[in-house]
């Protein structure tokens, strides 16, 4: 069974998780930790609990879903995992900051680890992930899904009640559109969404009452 650990991190209040099971073995999942605390939190939950750290995996290349991914990579040896098509924004880590905050970011941007491409399978433990294409907030966004589970990591793709915005730059309304009715809207209706900000939700929830999925 999959444990579930959120970290609420950084000025824009990002999801980031830990998924581990009863192997030890675990995936860092839109590493946001910014501030010293919140790194130290990361590091300890990790360490403190005996856990082996796998997979570095991004759902999309904005900067307060990939702020850690230095002290991963410093820390475990991991390097991010993503869609190609998002490292552009991953490139570019200064000028978001910059863009989004008014502030400066002077970490390394380690490099990237691994392309992912949809119906890719990321293994770890006794559990696999399939990589779901959901573009529409970012060009390269994705989910990553676990169907024995039944869970589902959809970064700003999908929010309680709301969506991921698509006026930033590689934004995509109609990409965004689709995504939301013929992918993630057909995901089984006892699916948890573990979102990029805010408390986890279910499909059959947001296609009750989220009026972006009606």
């Amino acid at each position: 069974m999959l444990k579930i650990q959120r970290f609420v991190c950084n000025p824009y209040q990002e999801n980031t998780y830990v998924v581990s099971d009863e192997t030890q073995e675990c995936v860092i999942i839109d590493c946001g930790v910014y501030f010293d605390d919140e790194r130290l939190s990361l590091i300890e939950y990790i360490n403190g609990n005996d856990l082996t750290p796998k997979h570095l995996l991004c759902t999309h290349g904005h900067f307060d879903h990939c702020m850690g991914n230095d002290t991963v990579y410093y820390e475990y040896r991991l390097r991010p995992e993503l869609s190609k098509k998002d490292e552009f924004l991953m490139k570019h880590m200064d000028d978001q900051a910059m863009y989004f905050l008014g502030m400066e970011y002077d970490r390394d941007t380690p490099p990237v680890g691994n392309y992912l491409s949809p119906d890719d399978i990321i293994e770890f433990g006794s559990h696999r992930f399939k990589v779901i294409a959901t573009p529409g907030h970012t060009p390269g966004g994705i989910t990553f899904y676990c169907e024995e589970e039944k869970v589902a990591f959809t970064g700003d793709t999908l929010f309680q009640m709301s969506i991921g915005r698509t006026d930033f730059e590689g934004g995509d309304d109609a990409a965004m559109r689709h995504t939301l009715k013929e992918v993630i809207g057909k995901l089984p209706a006892d699916t948890t969404i573990w979102s990029g900000h805010g408390p986890k939700t279910t499909i059959g929830d947001e296609l009750r009452m989220n009026p972006y999925l009606r």
